[in-house]
């Protein structure tokens, strides 16, 4: 189809022109949240194919709903504590005085998704939720570039067989289009081959992003066993624990329906970075966004769909890959087991 894929400059979301990401985190309490504001308003919309997503405000994402664009998304750990998070970012917006007109009055919209973090070797016995100062300093962090890995709304993230992570990624498409990705990766499925070492993303990698480990050559067949995370799971009588909630971005002019349709088809990303995706406890959803107003022809949504997918793909395995060990930890980062099979 000629898509050509090359990462932008940064890679990551924000080689999206008019986005910019924040991130805050509590290393003691192993949590974070993570926004994307634009500087000016953008067209979303949103895809969930998880089981159990936990959200706010996504209904007005819909393609039949009144609000056409929204001012900024959080991704937060925190299960449904994490929602308080996009509070603290509709406030810090509405100092700003960002938001939709009613009347004399603006207010932020701001959906949100959240992640499963509860149970992952941090202190969690606030007294106060906390995730509504983190929504208001993560927004107070939004810069061009940010961290991967241990940071934001991936502190808490855990995959099948090592900790989970914050992860983005971009590609320029040779229409000129840029599509980003920003990702936090809490699966129960697992982001490598039964080896560890190889990443199902890997044949979407792009100039060893992740590594540069390429496919595992001893894989054939993939059998799912019980993962190093179910069993720390069980040993708290837990099982609600996974979830991978995702953005992916552009600057192609895309009406809603358009940014659903973009969602929809970045979720073929999930699938090929976790295996297995989209279970009934998983709450894996997808929120597409376009920083123009407009449509695309077919031929051209094609191509971004391609990219999204792929893109998609790379973050998932960039925020496992950069995840950094800390005091607590239940489960190792890739690259510690890595120089442990050494």
């Amino acid at each position: 189809m000629g898509v050509v894929f090359k990462p932008g400059l940064r890679n990551l979301i924000t080689d999206v022109a008019g986005l910019r990401v924040g991130s805050a985190q509590d290393y003691f309490i192993k949590t974070g949240s993570t926004v994307l504001v634009g500087n000016a308003p953008f067209t979303a919309s949103v895809h969930v194919m998880g089981g159990a997503p936990g959200t706010k405000e996504t209904d007005l994402l819909a393609p039949d709903k009144t609000v056409d664009q929204i001012d900024a998304l959080v991704l937060s750990g925190g299960s449904a504590f994490g929602l308080d998070a996009c509070s603290g970012v509709m406030d810090g917006l509405r100092k700003m005085g960002r938001g939709f007109p009613v009347g004399p009055m603006r207010v932020p919209v701001v959906p949100g998704a959240i992640i499963f973090d509860l149970i992952n070797g941090g202190k969690k016995d606030w007294v106060e939720n906390p995730y509504r100062e983190l929504g208001r300093k993560a927004l107070e962090n939004v810069s061009l570039d940010f961290e991967l890995g241990t940071a934001g709304a991936g502190v808490g993230a855990l995959a099948a067989m090592q900790k989970g992570g914050l992860g983005s990624a971009s590609v320029i498409l040779e229409n000129g289009y840029t599509i980003g990705a920003l990702v936090v990766a809490n699966p129960i499925g697992s982001v490598t081959s039964s080896s560890g070492k190889h990443f199902w993303a890997a044949p979407f990698e792009l100039f060893d992003e992740f590594g540069g480990m390429g496919t595992d050559p001893e894989t054939t067949n993939f059998s799912f066993k019980q993962s190093p995370k179910e069993m720390a799971m069980m040993i708290s009588n837990v099982e609600m624990s996974n979830t991978t909630i995702a953005i992916v971005a552009t600057d192609a002019p895309l009406s809603k329906t358009q940014c659903h349709r973009l969602a929809v088809t970045a979720h073929d990303g999930i699938a090929r970075a976790i295996v297995p995706s989209h279970m009934p406890l998983d709450g894996d959803l997808i929120f597409g966004i376009s920083t123009t107003r407009g449509v695309v022809d077919h031929n051209v949504f094609r191509d971004l769909s391609i990219a999204a997918a792929s893109c998609l793909s790379r973050a998932i395995a960039r925020g496992v890959y950069e995840a950094t060990p800390q005091n607590g930890d239940i489960l190792p980062t890739y690259k510690s087991s890595q120089i442990k099979t050494m």
